[in-house]
């Protein structure tokens, strides 16, 4: 079969990808964005990769006409825009007019459980983009989730972060909503075995786990797993502003995030039940089992997707990136440094594992206290971290950064910062004949940017004196 999969990106397209390949399928791979490809993936002749925005109709002519299944993946948790839904309502008939035009037979969505009267307004937005998708030309098979599991996912890192920082949490009175929590590798079998299928033409069904469990549930079970002690009150007056805030300075999403995440947690996510675990031979594992496998994965670093490497935690960058690669220098304040390095590879290798639990390697509470500064003016702060501790890839999260380029044949890394700013930044690493070349550039915006640069260099010129030395003596 050739396969086109949307969302090919995020969390679920990327692990579904791989899956399809090793099956003999041929995939084709819809991103808004090239640059963002993976690289072991554009080197697979079973995979090609389209540019294709489905905001922007003119830009699907990049798509084969001769796909067989296509795989609906497209869906952002972000909440930056007042008419979220309207958007995404675009995007689902821009699809749909495409695949229309071409041989597709069947089109795979995988939505959210949308069994309550009340529904959040993302919820809602999955339920609309259903009704949109349906098609007298091709078939749809449209899959329900509720809080889906496995390293990487941002209910699996949400709720990690707040049972390993918090002994003690006092928490919205949404801990008691219920909801049947899904191991992400189910998830993942439920789509791969579903193409195909003519049983499973224009149905849809909830796909849940074997549990039903309550916020709090999976709270004081993550932390069993953990082998820690925690205790949980639950209070009846913190508003969803507030319930915003604490989700936001305690674990490593962003505010836009958090917020949509406690909208959604109000509604009870109770699947209904379907013979589709017997169509599909699917066996949905625990909401333990899913966790220790999580951490599995977590211990053997490799985690496949993060929900982190998707811009919907980015604090800035929302488009393409090919605008961000070339560098500026008119109207732009630089920080250079170069310096011999003893041993390329070492200082790659160096390179290439910064941030997240390795740190920046000089003044690293100089590095804390400006993400502390960032999550106080609403930004995202340090948290966010990195998914691999030794691989980067273009589109992943660093930190308060972005990764923009990273080519390690070319000893080449580029960064552009996703922190609170006012202006724009990129600290580039480039190592030519022996010679590592540090460059910080910052474009400030108007004098609020020049008042940051001059207010901020006696630091610059301590961190990245001392960094660049490190690496250097690798």
């Amino acid at each position: 079969m050739k396969i086109l999969v949307t969302g090919a990106t995020g969390y679920i397209g990327k692990r579904l990808i791989p899956m399809l390949v090793n099956e003999g399928h041929d995939v084709v791979c819809a991103v808004r964005d090239t640059l963002r490809a993976d690289k072991t993936y554009l080197e697979d002749k079973h995979i090609q990769f389209v540019e294709a925005d489905f905001l922007k109709q003119e830009t699907l002519k990049n798509i084969p006409k001769d796909i067989d299944v296509a795989y609906y993946l497209i869906h952002s948790m972000s909440n930056t825009s007042k008419n979220f839904e309207a958007l995404e309502h675009a995007c689902a008939i821009n699809f749909k007019t495409y695949i229309e035009s071409t041989q597709t037979k069947q089109v795979i969505y995988l939505s959210g459980i949308t069994n309550e009267e009340k529904l959040s307004k993302h919820l809602r937005s999955r339920k609309n983009v259903e009704e949109a998708l349906a098609s007298k030309k091709y078939a749809l098979t449209t899959f329900k989730a509720g809080i889906i599991v496995g390293s990487g996912s941002s209910s699996f890192e949400i709720i990690r972060d707040l049972v390993e920082k918090l002994p003690v949490m006092i928490a919205p009175k949404w801990l008691h909503t219920k909801s049947q929590p899904l191991a992400v590798r189910d998830v993942l079998t439920f789509l791969t075995r579903a193409k195909g299928k003519t049983e499973l033409y224009n149905q849809s069904y909830d796909i849940f786990g074997p549990e039903i469990l309550t916020y709090k549930d999976m709270l004081l079970q993550f932390a069993k797993i953990r082998k820690l002690k925690r205790h949980i009150i639950t209070v009846p007056v913190m508003t969803p502003k507030l319930s915003s805030y604490w989700l936001y300075f305690v674990t490593s999403t962003s505010y836009k995030l958090a917020s949509t995440l406690v909208d959604s947690m109000g509604v009870q996510i109770v699947g209904k039940p379907s013979n589709i675990n017997q169509l599909l031979d699917v066996h949905p594992i625990t909401y333990k089992e899913a966790v220790a496998l999580a951490f599995e994965k977590i211990e053997q670093n490799s985690i496949v997707s993060s929900w982190k490497d998707s811009m919907v935690s980015s604090g800035r960058l929302k488009n393409s990136m090919h605008k961000y690669i070339n560098v500026p220098s008119y109207g732009c304040f630089k920080d250079y440094k170069e310096i011999q390095v003893k041993n390329t590879d070492a200082t790659l290798n160096k390179i290439w594992s910064i941030g997240g639990n390795t740190g920046w390697y000089y003044g690293t509470f100089l590095w804390k206290i400006r993400g502390y500064l960032d999550k106080l003016v609403g930004g995202i702060g340090l948290r966010r971290g990195r998914t691999h501790q030794t691989e980067l890839n273009i589109g992943d999260a660093l930190d308060f950064w972005r990764v923009i380029y990273a080519d390690k044949s070319q000893k080449k890394l580029l960064l552009y910062a996703e922190m609170k700013l006012p202006g724009e930044a990129w600290l580039e690493f480039k190592i030519e004949d022996e010679t590592l070349k540090q460059t910080a550039t910052f474009r400030p915006r108007g004098l609020a940017g020049r008042l940051y640069w001059y207010s901020v260099l006696p630091f610059h010129g301590l961190i990245f004196k001392g960094m660049i030395k490190k690496l250097g003596n690798a």
